[in-house]
């Protein structure tokens, strides 16, 4: 076979242990999946009342142009609805931005460690990447534009950034783009974004209409707590939208993951209250960092990473044993952290056990 040189060396991406995976293992009746920043409070309730209802074929081609959650969207922010392109979750967006711009002699920025699928893409595309270490678990944005050259065809931007949960102010990022080459893409992650009750953090349906070389990425896999439907979208002009288009597959956005996003986003009231949840049970994980003497990065999403000082496999082999699937942070770019889905109050009291036990276990050995 005439494989592609770049995906001889290449690892598919990695998910979570499964819950039936970790029962089978431990020999465990109950399991606590706190690993892949799933909404631990579930989906909008009305999500549930909708399917009951639902009255279409599952024998048709789903609305390729996913007419009904397009008006929805456009109108709850409040921007045309040639703006908008919807997919099989962010990963497809991802995957169709690299695959429009990237190629051999082009070169893609972004920063490191940050969500993996940018680089994943644009080496399977044969671009070169350009990768910048965080600056204490922040985008280090000058040396980021320091390694931007005639040759850049896109710069990846995610805030608040996975795995550390920072994410950057309005001021240096509006710097940032002002500095940007107009015919570089840039991508502005935005999967935690409902989750961020930073002060100082950014409207970035504003800097669509400032920066006519942005584009922005939700999902609705995550506080909408969608994840299997597979509904992503991007936010930027129309030129944009209309050049990414054709790279689109037909149908990619399933019926039924149309159906709900558009009731799901109606729904901002749960949106609300599952935030809200969220800072309380980022509360009890910063009062165990706090009283162990952990380093943590505050975070404005709904996981945190906690830097235990020693083989992350560690962590997470023992919580898992407790029934808790966290996350090691060897494959994120932290190898003595772990990164950990905020849960619902008592879940969170459980892995907080679970990890306090192993760190008194620790200090025996």
């Amino acid at each position: 076979m005439k494989w592609k040189n770049q995906i001889t060396d290449l690892e598919a991406y990695k998910p979570g242990k499964t819950i039936d995976e970790v029962k089978k293992r431990f020999g465990l009746d109950s399991i606590v999946k706190l690993a892949s920043n799933e909404n631990p409070f579930g989906y909008s309730p009305k999500v549930d009342a909708l399917l009951e209802q639902f009255d279409g074929s599952y024998t048709l081609y789903p609305d390729g142009y996913a007419t009904y959650l397009r008006e929805e969207v456009a109108a709850f922010l409040n921007v045309d609805e040639k703006q908008l392109i919807f997919t099989n979750g962010t990963d497809e967006l991802i995957q169709i931005i690299s695959r429009a711009l990237l190629e051999e002699g082009k070169n893609t920025v972004m920063a490191t460690p940050t969500f993996s699928q940018y680089r994943h893409n644009a080496v399977v595309d044969g671009a070169e990447v350009r990768e910048i270490p965080l600056n204490n678990g922040d985008h280090d944005l000058e040396a980021m534009l320091a390694a931007i050259d005639e040759h850049t065809a896109v710069v990846w931007v995610c805030s608040p950034n996975n795995p550390t949960g920072t994410y950057i102010p309005k001021e240096p990022l509006e710097a940032f783009l002002n500095k940007v080459p107009k015919d570089v893409l840039v991508v502005l992650d935005e999967a935690y974004a409902e989750y961020v009750v930073a002060s100082d953090y950014y409207d970035s349906t504003a800097l669509i209409r400032q920066y006519s070389n942005l584009i922005v990425t939700r999902t609705f896999s995550k506080i909408y707590g969608l994840a299997s439907f597979r509904v992503g979208y991007g936010i930027a002009n129309e030129a944009i939208i209309q050049a990414l288009e054709p790279v689109r597959p037909p149908f990619n956005t399933n019926v039924l993951g149309q159906f709900v996003a558009k009731e799901a986003i109606k729904d901002q009231a749960f949106i609300k209250e599952c935030r809200e949840k969220n800072r309380e049970g980022l509360k009890q994980f910063y009062a165990f960092c706090e009283k162990n003497g952990l380093h943590y990065y505050p975070s404005q999403t709904n996981f945190i990473l906690i830097d235990f000082q020693c083989d992350s496999d560690e962590v997470f082999e023992y919580v898992m044993s407790r029934g808790y699937i966290i996350r090691s942070g060897k494959a994120l770019g932290f190898p003595t952290s772990v990164r950990i889905t905020v849960g619902t109050h008592d879940q969170n009291i459980g892995v907080i056990v679970a990890m306090e036990d192993f760190l008194q276990n620790k200090a025996r050995s």
